[in-house]
């Protein structure tokens, strides 16, 4: 093992905005008191109860990943086990996300967009 992951950074518009958003979805503390980081208006944290760390971090002029456009990629995604994805989706909608695509039939996992354009996918447990 080279390294171990210290937390996954997501560039953004706006660090209030986002870190609710996902702590909404996933739980724990934003902005909790760590000697990592220093806290600001450009930087954000969430402390997920799993120990997961995500940063967010304010970047001028930010532009958002458009999927499946291979112009504006998406950069990364997250990956969201759930157990009833009709719910989910309603829920990660009424928090902000956007609907990107439904899939088709009964397939396992839908794609969202967070308030800041980055893709997610909620996936049926």
């Amino acid at each position: 093992m080279i390294a171990k992951l210290q937390c996954v950074v997501l560039d953004c518009a706006d660090v209030r905005e986002l870190s609710g958003f996902y702590q909404s979805l996933l739980g724990g503390v934003v902005n909790q008191p760590d000697p990592r980081w220093s806290l600001g208006d450009g930087w954000a944290t969430l402390h997920c109860d799993s120990g997961l760390v995500f940063a967010f971090q304010r970047v001028e002029d930010h532009r958002p990943p458009r999927w499946p456009d291979p112009a504006r990629p998406q950069q990364f995604h997250l990956d969201l086990e759930v157990e009833d994805l009709d719910q989910a989706q309603e829920e990660v909608i009424a928090r902000g996300a956007t609907l990107l695509d439904a899939g088709e039939g009964k397939r396992s996992w839908r794609v969202f967009a967070d308030p800041a354009g980055h893709p997610f996918c909620l996936i049926r447990h």
